[in-house]
């Protein structure tokens, strides 16, 4: 059985993802115990290079080893540029391996919404989000059709929570997404600005830090109780 602490380890890419992620994990699943490791030059490495090359896959490959050598219990991958290494991790080690937005995007997919919103601060999150949204509706919503909407606003990218938020709205609307039943958070850096955006617009705003928590937390401690020490 799962012991009473799990132990998560998060990869990072940037400090901030560091902060978010930990801060939703002792909202969301307070029974984790939290490793963080950070790299803080995978992302400018892979924008470099114009995307992953092999020893960039390599090198995170061997981070993830690193934390399976270390006992972790499960791993959430917060850099949505490295999301593919997961595909590869999961067929060599036997424990959950979450993308940065995997849960995010089935939770939303999951639920009742006929429109969904994809909202970024930066251009190559946009495209990255909507592939793995698409990828996923075959598995999770093979028989409800689903429109997505998206929008950039790169006037968010380290703004204060409310000045990104009217950011975010504002570039939804202008891409004809003020419809929109649910809007996702493209980047974790967006987090803070959750609260703010789901008030602009009144309609759910979802986080894919959140979403990961609540994931592993059912899959490590069922129905959200602390585990049982085997």
């Amino acid at each position: 059985m799962i012991e009473s602490q799990p132990l998560v380890a998060m990869i990072h890419a940037v400090p901030p993802a560091h902060r978010i992620a930990e801060e939703a994990f002792a909202r969301e699943f307070p029974q984790a115990t939290v490793w963080n490791v950070l790299d803080d030059r995978l992302l400018d490495d892979a924008r470099g290079a114009g995307g992953l090359t092999g020893a960039l896959r390599r090198r995170m490959l061997r981070l993830i080893g690193h934390v399976m050598d270390g006992g972790a219990q499960a791993l959430l991958l917060t850099c949505s540029s490295y999301g593919e290494v997961v595909d590869t991790a999961r067929t060599l080690w036997n424990v959950p391996v979450l993308k940065s937005d995997e849960a995010m995007f089935k939770a939303a997919l999951a639920g009742p919404y006929r429109r969904i919103a994809v909202v970024a601060s930066t251009p190559p999150a946009v495209p990255a989000a909507v592939a793995q949204l698409e990828a996923l509706v075959p598995a999770v919503r093979p028989d409800r059709p689903v429109d997505i909407v998206t929008a950039l606003s790169e006037e968010a990218a380290g703004a204060r929570p409310e000045e990104a938020a009217r950011h975010l709205a504002d570039a939804l609307r202008a891409a004809g997404g003020a419809d929109a039943d649910a809007v996702l958070l493209a980047q974790y850096s967006l987090t803070p600005a959750r609260d703010a955006l789901a008030d602009l617009l009144g309609v759910p705003v979802l986080d894919g830090a959140g979403a990961a928590a609540r994931e592993l937390r059912g899959l490590l401690a069922p129905a959200g109780a602390p585990a049982v020490a085997s």
